[in-house]
């Protein structure tokens, strides 16, 4: 069981955009009646969204100790169809407007119904696994991360401690729930008996913030985008006399956009809180203290309570010098099982040992504190000079704010994808000046929208399609 509730049974649990709320008593009761109609442990994939029905549907079924794999609930449908005959699910859990073929109503409640496959109890489940999602980079194929129940009481204890967390939060939704820093809100605040505001509407729509003034919202989490609409909404001008709490995670922030909401926060008498993680660490690896947000601007901070990081040379040697890039690794409770691209895998142990390679570029400071200057696999050669796509991006987002821009490409030839067409030359030329690189190995590219995932991560996998 991962919450007992014990202790809260009278505090509301969750409180959806329609008012339709539920105390920590009922959310248990709900919970054992779905599982109930589950038949014990099996596979059941939860098409998510962030309403009462899927929520119930994720606690009752985590805390049952039936598998999950959490999954949008507006994915393609072909990719839905390749995943349901990859790992032959025992049930489904989705919105009632759902269809699937040759399958069974069971149970149905809060707009959610439980569907029964022709699949059976064919898939074998290793006993500690307990959560299947998808990372960023593999919304398009069938692979999975592999979560264990002992990876999600790691980092939700850790994230309740760096936090400090306490059952007068308000947390309210602004990511999916099938995104693993989503999922870990969630996790964390039930752990302390908090309340949490579930709504599908974003930050740029005026509901979501009636919504947060009506419930008195004390916090809420956003990836790099998230801010970068915040600021292009006049966010600082906003009267929310209730919120307390800002974290952000998903991706690197522009430092200019970190000085600013730290700056702010720290004004008002707030806490910024910056982030870092993966899913194949749970959630969270990282985090940077509150009263740090200023002094180490750009920084992802220390490692969470019961983690430890270490940078790697080219050699496979640790580097014990400051300011020295290194590929980063982490070792820690939180690193999950393993990955999993057939049924067969679900039965598999634990094939990482603790330890996470995490593929970023990282340095240390005198003061322990680690800054990510790029991914292992984001770097390219123009004309024998190493380039760091994501430090190219950083610096252009910086010179033309409000200009959506990505970086692709290969050796020799680096392309700037953006979607202001007029912009592109002025862009193209100053990184050339900027950077002392010839301006042929920078190719300009309009496109209508820079492809993202639900959780407003860049599809760079997409840019490749008009990178030829």
């Amino acid at each position: 069981m991962m919450w007992k509730f014990e202790g809260y049974r009278d505090n509301v649990a969750v409180i959806d955009e329609h008012g339709a709320r539920l105390t920590y008593a009922e959310l248990r009761h709900e919970g054992r009646m779905l599982c109930q109609q589950s038949d014990g442990r099996c596979l059941v994939f939860c098409l998510c969204k962030n309403v009462l029905g899927s929520f119930v549907g994720y606690t009752a079924f985590l805390n049952g100790g039936v598998v999950l794999a959490m999954l949008p609930a507006e994915m393609d449908a072909a990719l839905f169809q390749s995943l349901y005959d990859t790992y032959r699910p025992k049930y489904v859990w989705a919105p009632e407007d759902f269809e699937l073929e040759d399958s069974c109503p069971r149970y149905e409640r809060f707009g959610y119904r439980l569907l029964q496959t022709s699949f059976g109890d064919g898939v074998r489940l290793a006993p500690e696994l307990a959560l299947l999602l998808t990372t960023s980079g593999s919304t398009g194929s069938p692979k999975f991360v592999r979560q264990s129940y002992q990876n999600i009481r790691a980092n939700t204890e850790s994230i309740v401690s760096y936090l400090s967390l306490t059952q007068s939060e308000k947390p309210i939704t602004t990511l999916p729930m099938n995104y693993t820093y989503g999922l870990s809100i969630i996790n964390s605040h039930l752990e302390v008996g908090a309340t949490i505001l579930l709504t599908e509407k974003g930050v740029a729509q005026k509901e979501f913030w009636q919504f947060f003034r009506e419930q008195g919202a004390t916090s809420f989490g956003g990836v790099p985008y998230t801010y970068e609409m915040l600021d292009r909404m006049r966010f600082f001008r906003m009267d929310l006399p209730t919120l307390t709490t800002m974290t952000q995670a998903g991706g690197k922030l522009l430092p200019e956009l970190h000085q600013k909401f730290a700056q702010w926060c720290q004004e008002t008498g707030r806490q910024f809180i910056v982030m870092y993680g993966q899913c194949e660490a749970t959630a969270r690896m990282a985090y940077l203290p509150w009263d740090m947000s200023l002094a180490k601007i750009g920084a992802m901070g220390i490692p969470i309570p019961g983690g430890q990081f270490e940078l790697i040379d080219v050699d496979g040697q640790v580097i014990t010098q400051p300011h020295v890039t290194g590929e980063l690794r982490y070792r820690g409770k939180n690193v999950t099982l393993g990955y999993a691209t057939t049924g067969d895998d679900l039965r598999k142990g634990d094939e990482f040992g603790g330890v996470l390679e995490t593929g970023d570029m990282a340095q240390v400071d005198e003061d322990g504190y680690y800054t990510i200057v790029g991914r292992k696999k984001r770097f390219l050669k123009l004309f024998g000079n190493r380039v760091n796509l994501d430090e190219v991006e950083r610096m252009l987002k910086s010179q033309f704010p409000g200009v959506e821009v990505a970086c692709a490409g290969r050796d020799d030839r680096l392309t700037l994808f953006a979607t202001d067409e007029a912009k592109l030359p002025q862009m193209r030329a100053w990184l050339a000046e900027k950077t002392g690189i010839n301006i042929s190995g920078f190719v300009p590219h309009a496109i209508p929208a820079i492809p993202q995932n639900e959780a407003g991560k860049t599809l760079y996998k997409e840019l490749e399609k008009y990178d030829d």
